[in-house]
């Protein structure tokens, strides 16, 4: 959890987000940042390992099953 600035955390703009929708910030509101799943998904996106065990978003549920066997569409 961080709350500040920004740019500590290596957010250069705050209406610019690589994720989810830009934030209206008025003058005296605080940042407040906490952890979530995008990030590490990100890094295994970008690191493509062989194997890696992660989460939708909004679902908590872990499982050795592909998401292709649980698809209704």
């Amino acid at each position: 959890m961080h709350g500040g600035e920004a740019a500590g955390l290596g957010i250069a703009d705050l209406s610019r987000p690589d994720f989810g929708d830009p934030v209206d910030a008025e003058p005296d509101d605080i940042p407040v940042f906490w952890a979530c799943g995008v990030t590490p998904q990100a890094a295994v996106m970008a690191s493509r390992p062989p194997f890696a065990i992660t989460h939708a978003p909004g679902q908590m549920f872990v499982t050795d099953a592909r998401d292709e066997q649980y698809r209704v569409a």
